[in-house]
Formats: structure tokens, sequence, C-alpha cells
């Protein structure tokens, strides 16, 4: 898995298609109005599903959850928010993003890539671990090369096992925001201060500890440049699972919901070893955290939605999920009275098409 690798990913760019979508989109307009930014939401889909008539099935929300070395170094962790507390609220429905996934259908699961505790068996708990916790980056790599391609393949594993053509990815785990932050930096080449940095009015004293435990594991790994290479320096299992799981659901054609700051790591990792990747992500925020800002504009994108929420990662995913649903409803169902036509414009060549 090299950098600029051959790519078994189709970029969903296709002026045709793209032109059919509008022009249908426009003869609804017509006659009752346009539905503003739902339009060019609507021909991403279409575009992504490669086809006229976008449709979903069977949407995943996946909690991909790990510990993380870097924790060790007093990391603030609010009371009952440890990694294994968290991943048994999701289970149990305690959690806000539980109760949403449930009322939108979202098919909700958590994969134990690394958590540090042992987890009791549970009908929605993947148990993909690796290993118990990643190990501090700040004094060695968080993660052998080897481990960081066993987790990148259970990823794809999992991708592969999930049924449906939506996927929403968002990471769990004490310490994840930070290896997020380090990785996002080292392939980005921007200020790790901007990732870390969760609002102007952060306290200035766990900014400057956040800062000296981040910049040390930045130097300890200085001349790693490879993605790879990179998540295996910095951490971590959950991230490294979520760039191989976005891989494959890019390689199906299938929408990826991005939620977090781990969550964006994952899919700067995916994109640098197959940049169209990209194509096939909508992003999703749950909390207001500055960093999460300055991640998304490294991929030149906004949330969906912006609802000032502080909560846990994939909560933001559930409830930009209907939005989603709505937009492609204009291409089907609100269409389909109107103008029962062909999936795709009659010039378009039948190749790549959307997993059925």
């Amino acid at each position: 898995m090299q950098q600029n690798a051959p790519s078994l990913i189709a970029p969903t760019a296709n002026p045709l298609l793209e032109r059919a979508l509008r022009d249908k989109l426009q003869r609804r307009g017509e006659t009752i109005g346009s539905l503003g930014e739902l339009e060019p939401l609507a021909v991403r889909i279409g575009l992504i599903q490669n086809t006229l008539k976008p449709r979903f099935r069977d949407s995943q929300l996946v909690l991909f959850a790990s510990d993380n070395g870097l924790a060790v170094e007093g990391l603030p962790t609010p009371p009952g928010h440890g990694t294994a507390e968290r991943v048994w609220q999701a289970l149990k429905g305690q959690l806000p993003l539980s109760a949403f996934a449930a009322s939108h259908g979202m098919n909700l699961s958590v994969v134990d890539a690394g958590v540090a505790e042992r987890l009791p068996p549970h009908e929605r708990l993947l148990m993909r671990k690796i290993a118990h916790g990643t190990r501090n980056a700040r004094v060695g790599p968080a993660m052998s090369i080897d481990q960081a391609h066993a987790a990148i393949r259970a990823g794809m594993e999992i991708g592969q096992s999930l049924p449906g053509n939506v996927l929403a990815c968002a990471g769990l785990g004490v310490g994840g925001q930070e290896c997020a932050a380090l990785i996002l930096s080292r392939l980005t080449g921007a200020p790790l201060r901007e990732f870390l940095q969760a609002s102007p009015q952060m306290d200035g004293n766990l900014l400057t500890h956040l800062l000296v435990v981040t910049q040390g594991a930045q130097g300890r790994h200085r001349d790693v440049t490879d993605p790879v290479e990179v998540l295996a320096a910095f951490g971590g299992f959950d991230i490294a699972m979520m760039a191989g799981a976005m891989l494959v659901a890019a390689g199906r054609r299938h929408l990826i919901m991005v939620d977090g700051l781990p969550a964006c790591a994952a899919l700067m990792v995916a994109a640098r070893i197959a940049a169209p990747v990209t194509d096939y992500c909508v992003f999703c925020r749950s909390h207001g955290h500055h960093g999460l800002d300055y991640a998304l504009n490294q991929f030149h994108a906004s949330a969906l939605l912006e609802l000032g929420m502080e909560s846990t990662d994939g909560t933001g995913a559930t409830l930009a999920w209907p939005l989603l649903r709505a937009a492609a409803s204009l291409l089907t169902e609100v269409a389909e009275g109107e103008d029962p036509g062909p999936s795709r414009p009659g010039e378009l060549a039948p190749a790549a098409r959307s997993d059925a």
C-alpha cells in the first residue's frame, strides 16, 4: 500500500451523467421550485452511485474503538469516558447517537480495534483487536508496520462484509484526537497546534501540555512521511481500520460519511493510498472543536450540518443521514412520477456501476 499506487477506486467525475442529473433536477424545479443545497448534494449522490436514480439501503454506522499509548502522558479524559465505558454505552443505547441511529434506521456496530480492556461478547461488537492499545508514540512507534498493515486489512475485511451501500465512520478512544492531529499535521504539513486547539477559549495550560506531548512524538518520528509509516508511528488501530474500510467502501461506490477528527485522519491516510476515495465522502460533525474546522479545510469541505453539539463522534452522522436520504429522494421518489425513464442516459457506457 504505497502512496500513488495504482488505484482500483474510480473517480466519480462523469460530465455526461452530471449534466443529466442537473437537467432532471431542473425539470422538477420548474414545477415546484428549487430546494437549494439539497440539489447539488443529490447530484453528488447520483455521481457516487453512477445512476440517475440513486437509492440507499442498509446504512451502517460503525464506531472504531481503540486506546492509544499517548494516554499515559496525562491526556484529558472526563470521568466515565474511558474507551471501554463508551463502547458499552453505545452498545446498550445509552448515548444519543444510539437512539438517533435506531430512530433513523441506521445499523450501529462497534469494532474493537484495540481497546485496552477485554470486552465481553455482544451481537453488535466486532472483535478485531490487534493489540490491547497502541504504544506511546512519544517514545517509539505506536505500532509496528506489520500491525499497521494488519489493521488496514482488518478494516478492509469489515468494509467488504458489511451490507448496504452507506458507511458512516467515527473513532472512539482515549488519545484518538491527539493521534489524529499528529497524522493530519504530518500528511498535510499544517501546524499541529491548529488541530489541537479546541477553541480560542481553550485553557492555555492544557493546550501547552498537549503541544509538549504531541510535539515530542512529532520530533521522535520527524523523518517519517509514507502514509502507512506515519500511521504506524502515531497510531491508532481505530484510524488504521477506518482507512481500510473507507478504501473498500469507495471501491464499491458506496457513500462514506466521515465524522470527527480520527475519521478525517483515516480519510487522509486512505487518500494518500488512493486519492479518489475522497470523491465518495461527505462530512459530518458531532462537536465544535476548532481542530475539526481545520481538518475539514484540508479537504476543502464543510460539514452537512452545524448544530453546535458537543457529543460523541458519530452523533452528527446519525443526524445528517435523513438529509442525505432526502437529497437522494429528489432523483428517485419525487421525480419518479414525472420521469420514469432509465437509470442512466442512453449515451452512458454501462461500465462502472454501484454494487447491487
